[in-house]
């Protein structure tokens, strides 16, 4: 999937996994079942997807060092955070009812800095660099001012209430709209040779190329 599509399909997914998780704990229980397996998947392929997202947003913030270490931090974070669903996919699909389920991800917080890296800490450091990033594009001018709210408004809603993510997926959505045309154009191809328009009887200098290359999207 290209960087274009991504950038509309992540969030979509993380609305998924919100919702499916929504629907899966009606009944007071949530997993394990098809519905436990089904949203986190889900939310899996978003995690995944906004890999290339914070690729692509470095290439449109210049790809310089602060843009490269912003989106280290965010991928930091979207790879802990792929541990985490992967474990819980793990854990939905072994145990053979919810009261099992407490024992297992018991057991996995005994193994040291699991908890820290895994579950708490770590999965932050997504938002924090996706975030960052909505703010250096805005700062750079290359993103609507209104970005980086949506970003924090998104992030925020996760944070204080995962039965919000339905809508943080949405915010995220409303915000990347205007980066994925820019998205298709992060990385320029080359021109071919242009010839000049000259008056009528004289000849272009030999040796001079009047080749140009587009503008970076960065700027």
């Amino acid at each position: 999937m290209n960087a274009r599509l991504a950038f509309p399909t992540a969030p979509v997914l993380v609305t998924a996994y919100g919702l499916i998780r929504l629907a899966d704990g009606l009944d007071g229980e949530r997993g394990p079942g098809p519905a436990w397996t089904a949203g986190h998947l889900a939310f899996l392929g978003a995690m995944v997807l906004f890999v290339p997202v914070l690729l692509v947003l470095r290439r449109l913030a210049g790809g310089g060092r602060l843009a490269t270490a912003i989106a280290a931090v965010g991928l930091a974070g979207a790879g802990l955070s792929m541990a985490q669903i992967t474990i819980d996919v793990v854990v939905g699909l072994r145990a053979a009812d919810h009261a099992a389920m407490g024992p297992m991800f018991d057991r996995v917080g005994e193994v040291p800095g699991v908890t820290l890296a895994v579950y708490d800490a770590g999965p932050s450091l997504f938002y924090v660099g996706l975030l960052a990033a909505a703010v250096h594009l805005a700062a750079r001018r290359a993103a609507p001012v209104w970005v980086p709210f949506a970003i924090l408004l998104a992030s925020l809603a996760s944070a204080v209430n995962l039965d919000l993510l339905p809508a943080a997926g949405l915010l995220m959505l409303s915000a990347f709209a205007p980066l994925i045309r820019p998205a298709s154009a992060a990385v320029p191809r080359e021109a071919g040779p242009r010839h000049p328009r000259h008056a009528r009887g004289r000849r272009p200098e030999s040796g001079v190329s009047m080749a140009r290359r587009p503008p970076s999207a960065g700027g």
